[in-house]
């Protein structure tokens, strides 16, 4: 199992560099960037909290970008949210189906060990990968904070990269699911997924009518604006998430362990 778990960990070393290095780049430039732009941010905020729509789905209604907090979390956590559930969703798409796709799946599955053992193995090695992600990208804004000479709050900072590393495991989990299912190794339908629940996360804060399915969507508890601003996020929504990471591991499970293996 470790010799896999090494194996699925080196193979998805680059990717997972890739990906922090470039949202955790870009959110670590824009930290540095701050203070040459409090000054002009402190102008503009007011006509950013009251743009209506745009202000109800970044969460500027709610927080000033002219502070450190709400510029961290209107830009950086937008940054963050987004590549972050890209990243956990080209994983987990992957992790099964690349398997069939380069047709190597029946010779891993041909060696002496069980396939719930290496599917487990696979499994901990993309969560593996979340975790680094989520690490690498905290340092890098801790990073900035330290050279700044200010933070946003460290306690909503914590819970803020909390909260996206359980959304990142529950589209992971989710696309893992859905690999389970695949003959063909398609990140595009990963990064779909994510793209899409994030654009209903924007919807159900503008249109009135979606507002009491926000919950449906990993992105309603790990808003970086409702976290800075103290906004309670949704226990159904927390609990739906916790139950469909493990309903979506169990189900993936169950499926590739009874499935014909592609020659």
């Amino acid at each position: 199992m470790l010799t896999i778990w090494k194996h699925e960990c080196k193979s998805n070393f680059k990717i997972l560099l890739i990906w922090s290095l470039s949202v955790g780049g870009m959110g670590l430039l824009c930290i540095l960037l701050y203070q040459s732009m409090e000054g002009s941010m402190k102008n503009i905020a007011e006509n950013f909290a009251s743009m209506g729509a745009f202000s109800d789905a970044f969460g500027m209604n709610t927080l000033s970008i002219g502070s450190l907090k709400g510029y961290f979390a209107a830009e950086i956590g937008t940054i963050h949210g987004l590549g972050s559930s890209m990243f956990a969703a080209s994983i987990g798409i992957s992790i099964l189906s690349k398997e069939e796709d380069a047709h190597t799946a029946e010779y891993l599955f041909s060696l002496p060990l069980s396939r719930k053992k290496i599917i487990t193995s696979k499994v901990a090695a993309f969560f593996s990968a979340i975790f680094g992600f989520q690490i690498i990208c905290a340092l890098l804004y801790a990073l900035g904070f330290f050279i700044l000479g200010e933070t946003p709050g460290t306690f909503a900072f914590i819970a803020f990269m909390l909260a996206q590393l359980l959304m990142s495991l529950e589209i992971a989990a989710v696309c893992f699911c859905i690999s389970a299912f695949l003959k063909k190794n398609t990140p595009g339908v990963g990064v779909g997924l994510a793209l899409t629940l994030y654009l209903f996360d924007l919807l159900a804060r503008i249109v009135p009518a979606l507002k009491n399915f926000i919950f449906l969507t990993p992105f309603s508890y790990c808003n970086a604006t409702d976290i800075f601003s103290k906004i309670e996020a949704s226990g159904w929504s927390i609990l739906l998430g916790c139950l469909l990471l493990a309903a979506c591991l169990l189900s993936g499970f169950i499926i590739y362990r009874r499935k014909d293996l592609a020659s």
